[in-house]
């Protein structure tokens, strides 16, 4: 039952999966922070590695472009050799990748390398998200679910910390080090449960469950090969259209999960979040800031791990929709905050000098607790099951493709609408998405899989009339019925008594 408190031992099993599994969000963490430290040490010891400023923007911009392809491979690869083996496959790309880094004595070698590992994070980021949320207990999967985000932060934050000590070389092989031991922790632990389960593996499916001690995990191989008697009686006559059929793609339940995963997404990426962390020493030093460039950037990264960290023990407490409206509001400000500070320093006034960074870090606390990590682990809470790969892939990919949109157009914005007008449309746009947050995402908190995807599922009338009547508790999700909720705390059981 998922009322039932969850045993230390699957605590204990849940969560060491979820570390290892978090090792590749770890490693995606040092793909994205490398260039901040890296390029300067590149400039300084190989000057002729980059003989241009627009061959080092896209050598540091390159890999969520390579990530766009790499979430679209996943999708294939996540439903047919399922989780595990996807994020498994990201490790020796990784590897290859950093030793053709670690080696290169040619511009278009690490443009070639930097895309491959952005590829490879292309297959972690949804992969590695649906095989934690599927390995995990209800009561613990939004402190278990924001580990790899928590991990990404965690990789940047190293990254800018080692840059300052090691050559950009050395840098590589490290990370190379890092892709092997993702390999070795991850391949230990068993398959997803839920996958074997839509494979029909039962067996399998069992053990998998079983050794992780998931609560509300069953397998009826009968009932899903032949379907319930209430079921047959329901639909005596129209058989369930194929997982990837265009009628079952088209359906409410998975149109609607799906719009709430990418608009999720954008808003994760149209706050400016990776502006910042590419940008960071620029920024600072556009701004006017009297503090050393390359020591805010640790700080505003410590800070994001610190956030992401404290996240974890309020995200099953207070919920995902409460964090993610707290967050939208706390980067609403921060980024007018960010728009002032600029504004100030174009007309002269240099007595500000630590508003940046206060801002900066404000940004960070309000982006860590909420957009962070809660858009991913709604991903593996949403999609439903049998689509679930697909969802995932396509939602990674548009994520991907909108953070090198943002990373690339910060430049001509900037010339645009002045640095101070792109901060504040930054703003503006977060304070739209808390407005979306409040009308339209539905609260997951301590909800089995199966039952979070019945709040998509149209109703029959006549049950709607019977529930709305009868009971008039709905309380927490503005874009479905009453009775949808009803339905839901009811569970099947008085369903089916009704029926």
């Amino acid at each position: 039952m998922a009322d039932d408190k969850t045993s230390p031992m699957a605590a204990l099993k849940q969560t060491l999966l979820s570390l290892s599994v978090s090792l590749s969000y770890y490693c995606i963490g040092l793909v994205r922070g490398y260039s901040a430290p890296a390029v300067p040490s590149m400039h300084a010891t190989a000057p002729d590695l980059l003989p241009s400023k627009n061959i080092a923007s896209w050598v540091s911009s390159i890999p969520p472009f390579g990530a766009f392809f790499g979430s679209l491979v996943a999708f294939p690869l996540m439903h047919r050799i399922g989780r595990k083996y996807t994020v498994l496959i990201a490790s020796p790309l990784w590897v290859a990748s950093w030793i053709l880094i670690a080696t290169a004595d040619d511009w278009r070698v690490l443009f070639v390398a930097r895309m491959l590992s952005g590829f490879g994070a292309g297959l972690s980021l949804p992969a590695a998200q649906v095989y934690v949320s599927e390995c995990s207990d209800p009561k613990i999967r939004g402190v278990i679910g924001s580990l790899p985000a928590l991990a990404m932060s965690f990789g940047i934050l190293v990254m800018y910390i080692m840059g300052k000590f090691f050559h950009w070389r050395l840098l590589a092989w490290i990370c190379c080090g890092m892709a092997c031991c993702l390999f070795l922790a991850v391949a230990c632990f068993p398959q997803s449960p839920v996958w074997l389960k839509t494979r029909k593996q039962y067996e399998k499916a069992h053990y998998s469950a079983k050794w992780l001690h998931l609560q509300g995990f069953s397998i009826d191989p009968k009932a899903t090969a032949t379907g319930t008697v209430e079921q047959k009686e329901k639909q005596p006559s129209i058989p369930a259209p194929k997982p990837f059929s265009k009628e079952a793609l088209l359906r409410r339940e998975i149109m609607i999960p799906l719009g709430i995963g990418l608009v999720l997404l954008s808003i994760q990426q149209l706050s400016g979040i990776d502006a910042v962390v590419f940008f960071t020493v620029e920024i600072f030093h556009a701004a006017g800031s009297s503090m050393d460039g390359h020591l805010a950037t640790i700080i505003v990264g410590t800070v994001q791990v610190l956030s992401n960290g404290a996240a974890l023990f309020v995200v099953d407490r207070a919920g995902r929709k409460p964090l993610l409206i707290m967050s939208g509001l706390i980067m609403c400000i921060a980024m007018a905050s960010m728009g002032a500070a600029f504004h100030l320093n174009s007309i002269g006034n240099t007595c500000f000098g630590y508003l940046p960074v206060v801002s900066l870090i404000v940004f960070m606390i309000g982006f860590s607790i909420g957009f962070g990590s809660i858009p991913f682990l709604l991903m593996g809470e949403l999609f439903p099951t049998a689509q679930r790969s697909l969802l995932s892939s396509l939602a990674g990919s548009f994520n991907l493709a909108m953070m090198f949109t943002v990373i690339k157009t910060y430049h001509p914005l900037e010339d645009l609408i002045t640095t101070s007008g792109t901060f504040l449309m930054y703003s503006v746009l977060c304070a739209l998405g808390v407005v979306f947050v409040i009308t339209c995402v539905p609260e997951t908190k301590g909800r089995e899989l199966e039952s979070i995807q019945k709040l998509f599922e149209r109703r029959p009338q006549p049950l709607h009339q019977q529930e709305l009547g009868s009971d008039k508790a709905s309380h927490d999700n503005p874009v479905f019925s009453a009775s949808d909720e009803i339905v839901h705390h009811h569970h099947s059981k008085s369903i089916d008594t009704k029926l």
